[in-house]
């Protein structure tokens, strides 16, 4: 296998696993922010915005990832 090759698949596999990492992380994040609603109705307006901004920094993981196999594609290729 040559070395743009491996990269390739280097790539994917990183995109691939930063994705899936990223779907559970939301997931999690957002049915635990609905139990928190539930158990407390009044404070909505706080989880919602704390659950925003964690769902943003969940999200850059998987864009650092794409960034990062277009870099290690960029000088492998």
């Amino acid at each position: 296998m040559d070395v743009g090759a491996a990269a390739a698949l280097g790539a994917g596999l990183a995109a691939g696993i930063a994705a899936a990492g990223a779907g559970i992380g939301i997931g999690l994040v957002a049915g635990r922010t609905v139990e928190g609603i539930a158990r407390q109705p009044e404070a909505k307006g706080s989880l919602q915005v704390t659950m925003f901004i964690a769902i943003g920094l969940i999200e850059a993981m998987p864009v650092i990832a794409i960034v990062i196999a277009f870099i290690l594609i960029g000088i492998a290729g």
